[in-house]
């Protein structure tokens, strides 16, 4: 397997990571304001339901994501473009799941109550962005940093990765 990105040593230094994480925090956060601007855009100017909008909001916006993350963040330039993208849109169509779901879960939840009815009134067509806040936050900490981290960047080759598993399970089922 290969070697972590832009990790020299085998251990990581705590400020690197932590600049890492920095950075792809950053980069997150640059990629939710599009995928925000481009949903809000969506539902508010040309009506489309919340649900369409937050999906196509999530394409541009991990589009972006992936693009920063590759060049500024990880320094994946030593990975194979296509391994990246094919293991990025897997971890990514995960978190569209997630985003998108989650986020219909929430509001659906939300607007279902009466009290949140009554204390926001008017603007409960509005509760979609506070559900999507919350959970793009927990998203992208518990699924997308992590995957990205160890999986995404790294220079993993994906036919070799899936012939060492079967191997191994061979001999596993040959003791």
């Amino acid at each position: 397997m290969g070697v972590g990105v832009r990790e020299k040593s085998k251990g990581v230094k705590p400020r690197h990571a932590a600049w890492v994480f920095f950075k792809a925090q950053l980069s997150a956060q640059f990629a939710s304001f599009v995928d925000f601007l481009v949903t809000i855009l969506l539902v508010k100017v040309f009506e489309v339901f919340y649900l369409y909008a937050t999906f196509t909001g999530s394409i541009v916006g991990g589009v972006v994501n992936c693009v920063i993350n590759y060049g500024w963040v990880f320094h994946a330039e030593n990975c194979k473009k296509t391994h990246v993208a094919v293991k990025y849109v897997f971890v990514w169509g995960g978190s569209i799941l997630l985003n998108t779901w989650g986020t219909f879960a929430l509001t659906e939840w939300l607007t279902g109550m009466t009290w949140v009815n009554g204390l926001l009134g008017y603007y409960v067509d509005n509760v979609f962005i506070l559900s999507k806040v919350v959970v793009a936050v927990l998203v992208a900490f518990f699924w997308n940093y992590h995957l990205q981290r160890v999986f995404v960047y790294r220079n993993h080759n994906i036919k070799g990765f899936f012939k060492q598993y079967l191997e191994n399970k061979k001999d596993e089922y040959e003791l």
